[in-house]
């Protein structure tokens, strides 16, 4: 499961962040399928993260999502079966 879509089952699932985020259920269905934030959060035009965070009950922070869900930062690849 990547952090996106942590993120958007731990405030109730996709139709839950879209009406939190003021999005379409549609748009976060992209961020959970592509693992990341959009850009605007990183140029600060948008505050998802903290949106999503607030709703959470504490189950992560903003500044973790951020990080986590950063499109500048590589995936990290799967580990190999031990």
């Amino acid at each position: 499961m990547n952090p996106v879509e942590l993120a958007v089952e731990a405030v109730g699932g996709q139709s839950a962040a879209a009406k939190i985020c003021g999005k379409s259920a549609v748009a976060i269905h992209k961020w959970v399928k592509s693992g990341r934030l959009p850009r605007t959060e990183y140029t600060k035009k948008t505050r998802y993260a903290e949106m999503l965070a607030n709703a959470s009950g504490g189950k992560f922070t903003a500044a973790w999502l951020l990080w986590e869900a950063n499109p500048d930062r590589p995936i990290k690849p799967s580990q190999p079966a031990a």
